[in-house]
C-alpha cells in the first residue's frame, strides 16, 4: 500500500459505529451519566460545545448502543441545524424588537437594536416614519424596554434621549 492512498484516507470522514462525520458535524455516541443508556452529541464543526445531546437507541443486546448510520445521522443533522435556527431567531427576537405607534402625523415604527458587548453594550432606538426614512435615531441603555408608552413618550418629547 502506498502512503499516498494511506494520507487520502487520513481526510476521509470518519463514519462509525459510534462517531459519525459529514455536513459540517460530529455525531459521537457516549454514555448517559444519568442512567445506564446512551447519549448522542451534536457538534457542529468548530464549535466547542454540543448544539444537540439527546437519548440514543439501546443496541438488540440491550447494554450497547445502536450504532450511527447515515439515515440516522442525517435526521441528527437536520435536527441539530433546527435547533440552532430556533435559538438564533430566539436571540434576534430578544436583541431586536420593534412596535408602530400613531402619531398625528402618520403611523412611527419605533425599533430598539441591543448590542450585547461584553465590556460596553448599549442599545439605539430609531424611528421611522410610514415611508421607512429614518426620522431619529439615539443610544439608550440595553436595559430599556419598548413599550408602546416608551415609545409614544419618546416621540411626543421631540426624539430627546429618553
Amino acid at each position: 500500500m502506498s502512503n499516498d492512498y494511506h494520507d487520502a484516507d487520513d481526510d476521509a470522514p470518519v463514519q462509525e459505529d459510534r462517531l459519525w462525520q459529514g455536513n459540517g458535524w460530529t455525531a459521537r455516541v457516549i454514555k448517559n451519566d444519568d442512567d445506564d443508556g446512551w447519549a448522542v452529541a451534536m457538534i457542529k464543526d468548530g464549535e466547542p460545545e454540543p448544539a444537540l445531546v439527546g437519548p440514543w437507541t439501546m443496541g438488540r443486546d440491550k447494554k450497547n448502543p445502536k450504532p450511527l448510520d447515515v439515515n440516522a445521522f442525517n435526521t441528527l443533522v437536520k435536527t441539530a441545524n433546527e435547533v440552532i435556527r430556533r435559538h438564533e431567531q430566539q436571540l434576534h427576537a430578544q436583541l431586536h424588537k420593534n412596535l408602530t405607534v400613531g402619531t398625528d402625523d402618520g403611523p412611527v415604527k419605533v425599533c430598539l437594536d441591543i448590542t450585547p458587548d461584553e465590556d460596553d453594550p448599549y442599545a439605539t432606538l430609531t424611528a421611522f416614519d410610514q415611508y421607512g426614512e429614518e426620522l431619529a435615531r439615539v443610544r439608550v441603555a440595553p436595559t430599556f424596554k419598548l413599550s408602546a408608552t416608551s415609545a409614544g413618550a419618546w416621540i411626543d418629547h421631540g426624539y430627546k434621549k429618553p
